[in-house]
């Protein structure tokens, strides 16, 4: 009787262990609420990023100042373009796009 005793509780310890590590192990692919609230506010502030950078560049570039004013003109430059790219990336992430092949996750 204590083999079958001991047999069993091996078995139903196994069978416990097997169950939590597939639990565990399954994750979500879809984003919680705060995270979607924060890709979006981070969306935002890059679209606005974006166009008030290129207004000033369209400003210093239409009054002729952008040969006068290198530095900013180069900083708006970087900006516009840092802006643009979060942009598109919280775009790619706030979508949650499914890639397959060579360049899929």
């Amino acid at each position: 009787m204590t083999e079958e005793s001991s047999t069993t509780s091996e078995l139903s310890v196994a069978m416990t262990t097997t169950g939590m590590t597939q639990v565990t192990g399954m994750t979500s692919s879809s984003p919680g609420g705060v995270e979607v609230y924060f890709q979006c506010a981070v969306l935002v502030i890059g679209v606005v990023g974006t166009a008030t950078n290129a207004l000033i560049l369209y400003a210093l570039v239409a009054s002729d100042q952008h040969k006068k004013h290198v530095l900013i003109v180069h900083q708006n430059i970087l900006d516009l373009f840092t802006s643009f790219f979060v942009v598109v990336s919280y775009s790619i992430k706030l979508c949650n796009i499914y890639l397959t092949g060579s360049v899929g996750y």
